[in-house]
């Protein structure tokens, strides 16, 4: 159990709060002050003007990259000029993310019908019958070698000092994208795992940066919604620290993309697209 006991004027890094605690031990030694750094944790509701869309509960960073990469992975946009500007406000119960939109991109999107207030990002809330289940338009499955082990090893390797609110809190999720020789290209942060993917393909369309023949590495475990973003996304491989649901397994067998979980640095169970890896 980790205690910051450095003074008030030591400020928790962006995305944290420090708060006083109280250290108590269950073997009868006494009990001791002192700060521990939490993630912050808001709600954030995301406006298409006019229409109010969705309320997430998200770490306050790297907004701008969220709005992108929630935008793509929900279908809203298509690529990241169809966005013309976003706007943060801070409000009393919370934070509005403004995303305008291109007028025919805004124009079909409230053509749209779904109910998607308080959604948690499970990846189906509103969706009203099977025939809805998104379906990803971008898998990438035939470009590059297989991926290589030292590549995988490498980026897991890279991770572990990549995660600086992780590192003061340990409660946040990270989501890394990686080249085919396992360089972290980018990574973010956030206390939802389905957060910290979007705000990844939101940076890297803001930047301008493909998965090309690398892939998509997250610190959580792999559920359905996290391989359909990656498959949007249009990466061929997806790597994660924990394990896999059985409905990931399948969606990544459907689109023919990698899927390896339980990744550590001495090994890691490849569960769909063998092919995918060396």
């Amino acid at each position: 159990m980790q205690l910051n006991r450095a003074s008030a004027a030591s400020a928790p890094p962006s995305g944290a709060q420090g708060h006083p605690v109280r250290q108590v031990w269950f073997d009868g030694r006494p009990a001791g002050d002192g700060r521990r750094d939490v993630p912050e944790e808001v709600p954030v509701e995301m406006v298409f003007p006019p229409v109010p869309f969705a309320v997430m509960m998200l770490t306050p960073r790297d907004l701008e990259d969220f709005a992108y990469g929630f935008s793509f992975t929900e279908g809203v946009i298509g690529v990241g000029s169809d966005i013309h500007k976003v706007t943060i406000e801070t409000l009393a119960e919370g934070m509005r993310l403004e995303v305008t939109l291109a007028s025919d991109k805004l124009a079909r999107h409230l053509g749209r019908r779904r109910a998607m207030a308080g959604r948690t990002g499970c990846g189906l809330c509103g969706i009203e019958d099977l025939s809805q289940l998104p379906q990803a338009a971008n898998v990438n499955t035939s470009c590059g070698e297989p991926l290589a082990r030292a590549a995988i090893k490498r980026a897991l390797v890279q991770l572990e000092s990549r995660q600086p609110l992780n590192a003061v809190t340990h409660a946040v999720h990270a989501a890394a994208l990686a080249d085919a020789d396992g360089e972290l290209l980018l990574v973010r942060e956030d206390v939802g795992r389905h957060n910290a993917l979007d705000k990844l393909i939101g940076a890297a369309l803001r930047a301008g940066l493909e998965p090309g023949d690398g892939f998509v590495l997250i610190s959580s475990r792999a559920s359905y919604e996290m391989v359909e973003k990656t498959a949007k996304f249009g990466a061929r491989a997806l790597v994660a620290i924990s394990a896999p649901t059985s409905l990931a397994i399948a969606r990544a067998a459907h689109y023919g993309i990698g899927l390896m979980a339980v990744a550590r640095h001495d090994g890691a169970l490849v569960f769909a697209a063998p092919t995918m890896f060396s």
